[in-house]
């Protein structure tokens, strides 16, 4: 995927060096934004292996509202674990480790309510929005109900960053406002990612989000048009440095073709048997640590 390649490569000569919350560093540029036309392929990385099901897996979550870290671990989906653990050490002085937490939070229900859950994070906000006056808004229903009824809309509009939840989040959304616009039969999705790690969270960004508007393109009778990616903080901790120099050194493969079930016409209804990557063909994994 050249696109992924082309930003590593910008941020690189291009960004600037500064400190960050985690203390490890980074470097990053201001403003950037990428286009995938979905007619030419899932924009999965070719350059490295991207666990593409398991952003699936995520993004499911994201759609049952849920935020609980349990559900995914039940899945051996471990992504969102760091942030639970670290408050729970800090909490209890316990240091399990990452293994001893997660097979406690999949077989202590009660556990797993005190220290699994993520607060008010993306599902919650997709699904259950809280106004001050009380009321609770499914901005997912309400968007696809737009989407089939008033397409020219351009209100077609998904928000998590509610301000008043974010000091109960275990992490404020970096993904967190995406619109939808629909011309000549086609859905196309507009993303706004306000920080962006480059090397670990950036290629589960897009793919989960190209999922979504083929999700959606496909419930309400439409065909995927563009997935379009803006960041505000673009950046490559100074930790993955190496790897992206490697991934530099690669030639990406043609993009995959990802197949949906097509009897799914209801959001709630996919799960992730429904999804099919064809024809991924990809360079070895390459790894690194999250910074927390």
């Amino acid at each position: 995927m050249q696109q992924y390649l082309d930003m590593l490569r910008h941020i690189l000569e291009n960004g600037n060096d500064r400190g960050d919350r985690t203390g490890t560093g980074t470097r990053g540029v201001f403003g950037y934004q990428t286009r995938f036309d979905l007619a030419e392929g899932f924009p999965a990385v070719t350059t490295k292996r991207l666990a593409w099901k398991t952003a699936a897996r995520e993004l499911l979550w994201f759609l049952t509202g849920n935020t609980s870290i349990r559900p995914l671990l039940q899945q051996k989906v471990t992504i969102w674990t760091d942030w639970p653990l670290a408050q729970y050490r800090a909490s209890t002085g316990d240091q399990l480790t990452q293994k001893e937490f997660e097979a406690r939070i999949v077989a202590d229900e009660s556990f797993a309510e005190e220290w699994g859950d993520l607060g008010p994070v993306y599902g919650k906000q997709w699904r259950s929005w809280e106004g001050a006056d009380g009321v609770v808004v499914d901005q997912i229903a309400e968007v696809i109900e737009a989407i089939r009824h008033n397409p020219t809309s351009r209100r077609l509009i998904v928000d998590c960053w509610n301000v008043v939840d974010i000091p109960k989040m275990a992490l404020p959304p970096c993904h967190f406002t995406f619109q939808f616009y629909v011309a000549d039969g086609k859905l196309s999705c507009h993303l706004y990612q306000r920080s962006a790690d480059v090397f670990l969270g950036v290629p589960f960004n897009i793919a989960s989000y190209a999922l979504l508007t083929m999700m959606i393109a496909q419930v309400c009778g439409l065909e995927p048009g563009e997935f379009i990616h803006t960041f505000g903080d673009l950046h490559i901790y100074n930790n993955h440095v190496e790897q992206v120099q490697l991934l530099l050194t690669r030639e990406p493969y043609q993009l995959p073709r990802m197949k949906l079930n097509p009897a799914r016409r209801e959001i709630d209804d996919f799960v992730i048997d429904d999804f099919t990557l064809e024809g991924y063909q990809f360079h070895p994994e390459v790894k690194g640590e999250v910074s927390v």
